[in-house]
């Protein structure tokens, strides 16, 4: 576990104790010692006496020490035991947190979402102290939200379930290949379900060790060749489909999608006397040819390989740039990442080494400005202190450079966090939205003209604020912030963060237009999350996102010139 997951951990326990009533000191004690370990600067193995840290005392550095060894706590096990599951699902509704929580559980016996809906609905809710009529609106208003959702899962909602599946399916017996198909393999923001392909030469063996080893809510189906289960895991659907291995690419193909690719295919196929279905190719004299991979498959039909991405059934067969688009081959950096020194989870020196381990020339270490309180963001003075850092880092490096930055408020009122002296003295300056988001248009386009406009700015970190499904952002005139960008030769975000992709399709087709430059960027705040890029790739080849306008396939030198032009 890394320090932001054992963060995570222990606010779980705080809101646990909360809901069932335990002593308010000892709810305290655990948000403390989160609060403690979220301000102190280093990566976990570094900290060697947790009960020397401000904060942590001796019972929540034993939780901690065990999180730490063995993934889990004794004391979080038996709070889950006591309290039922579904009580936690009310978090996702906006306004309640484990006291108001407890207060419907205890006095109302409310333990789900529909069991509160129920209750608003009769009117019980307002009845209770601390709640009212606007309170019991409010949560009805949440709940529709969340029904409209409960339809399609955000991406970011799939994402870590595909990657406990992947494991999985990794170590498995009897798999010989495997991948995830649907609308997640196209990147689509949202899914109403999971499909796996499995090349497996024992479907029945494979089947049942599926069903026994997964956290399965419910069993839907369990044939032969396709079994489909809602997981526990946020009641996700997912279907597996056993295919044999000569059947594999054209199954993943079929199942990848989308309909109107699919039908594009088949006309073509259809042209040629052929036809196509997830077993293979049908050709004129009735024999069935399979292939090795989709790339053969496309390559029968003398057509490209077409990324997942790009299957929507019709400009991937009127357009022929392939070989300009962006791929994941091409990334040599990441220019927006967090350390221990504000809101992350592992030291510059974790960080840098992970990322040359990805085969990075450079990156750049961007921690949050003052501003952000609540993320530990750095004063002037805290970012000379890490500049000195990161070139102590540096000087053991030989094919690596890591450069500071910063990932800069820019303030309700329009002006930046840091002035220009400070500025100056660093790498790469991000400047970011995090505040005020319901300020008008006008205000919002006043304080982004305000950082690009600024000489010591070179980029703006996901610009609308949206995050999928749950937050629209703030309100930006996107055609006015492209041509700014043009204007003053800035670089705009695509945060890969499966919560945000920002710039989102059509707006990265605004910057492409426009020849303004964009960076891929994880926004990593742990070492996992760097591998947020690939994702961050994939959705930029929606938008055909040409290679030569990432800034991240830029090589050392270029970047240098780049970020120099203003000293």
């Amino acid at each position: 576990m890394n320090k932001k997951q054992v963060i995570r951990k222990l606010e779980e326990i705080a809101i646990y104790m909360e809901i069932k009533g335990e002593n308010p000191f000892k709810i305290s004690a655990y948000r403390k010692a989160a609060a403690a370990l979220e301000n102190d600067a280093r990566a976990m193995d570094e900290m060697e006496d947790l009960t020397k840290i401000k904060g942590i005392g001796k019972g929540t550095a034993e939780v901690i020490s065990e999180f730490l060894v063995t993934g889990d706590s004794v004391v979080l096990q038996a709070l889950q035991q006591e309290i039922p599951a579904t009580l936690m699902s009310l978090l996702k509704i906006p306004g309640l947190g484990g006291k108001k929580i407890a207060k419907l559980y205890d006095e109302l016996g409310i333990e789900s979402i529909a069991d509160l809906k129920v209750a608003c609905e009769a009117q019980e809710v307002q009845k209770l102290a601390g709640f009212g009529a606007k309170t019991e609106e409010k949560l009805l208003s949440g709940i529709a939200q969340l029904e409209l959702r409960a339809e399609r899962h955000a991406i970011w909602e799939i994402e870590p379930i595909v990657k406990k599946i992947n494991e999985w399916l990794s170590t498995s017996e009897d798999v010989q290949q495997y991948a995830v198909a649907g609308s997640y393999r196209r990147v689509n923001e949202t899914s109403k379900d999971v499909d796996f392909i499995v090349a497996t030469s024992a479907p029945q063996a494979l089947k049942e060790r599926l069903l026994a080893t997964l956290d399965i809510h419910e069993v839907v189906a369990a044939g032969d060749t396709k079994v489909s289960v809602v997981l526990t895991d946020n009641y996700m659907p997912v279907d597996f489909r056993f295919v044999a291995l000569q059947e594999y690419a054209t199954a993943l193909h079929h199942f990848t999608g989308s309909k109107e690719h699919n039908v594009r295919m088949r006309q073509i196929a259809k042209a040629r006397g052929e036809k196509i279905s997830e077993y293979g190719v049908e050709l004129v004299d009735g024999t069935m040819k399979t292939f090795t991979s989709e790339a053969a498959f496309f390559h029968h039909f003398d057509l490209p390989n077409i990324p997942p991405a790009l299957r929507v059934g019709h400009e991937e067969f009127e357009r022929t740039n392939f070989e300009q688009l962006i791929q994941h081959k091409h990334i040599v950096s990441d220019l927006h990442m967090h350390t221990t020194w504000s809101d992350g989870a592992n030291s510059i020196a974790q960080m840098g080494d992970a990322l040359q381990q990805r085969g990075y020339t450079h990156a750049v270490i961007t921690d949050h400005s003052q501003f952000l309180r609540v993320a530990n963001g750095l004063t002037p003075e805290r970012l000379d202190e890490q500049r000195m850092e990161i070139e102590k880092y540096n000087q053991a490096q030989q094919n690596f450079r890591l450069f500071a930055g910063t990932e800069m408020d820019i303030l309700p009122d329009g002006t930046l966090d840091f002035s220009d002296d400070v500025l100056q003295r660093l790498d790469f300056v991000i400047a970011s939205i995090h505040s005020s988001f319901n300020q008008s248009q006008q205000e919002i386009m006043a304080r982004l003209h305000n950082a690009l406009s600024n000489p010591y700015v070179h980029m703006i970190a996901h610009p609308t604020g949206r995050i999928i499904e749950k937050r629209e952002g703030y309100q930006v005139d996107m055609p006015q912030l492209v041509a700014w960008a043009k204007e003053y030769g800035k670089i705009l975000e695509l945060n890969a963060n499966p919560y945000r992709l920002d710039l989102c399709e059509a707006h990265l087709r605004l910057a492409m237009e426009a020849d303004v430059p964009v960076a891929i960027n994880t926004d990593a705040h742990a070492i996992e999350q760097l591998d947020y890029m690939p994702l961050g790739v994939q959705y930029a080849q929606k938008a055909w996102v040409k290679t030569d306008l990432v800034v991240n396939t830029w090589t050392r030198e270029q970047f240098e010139t780049f970020i120099n032009r203003q000293k």
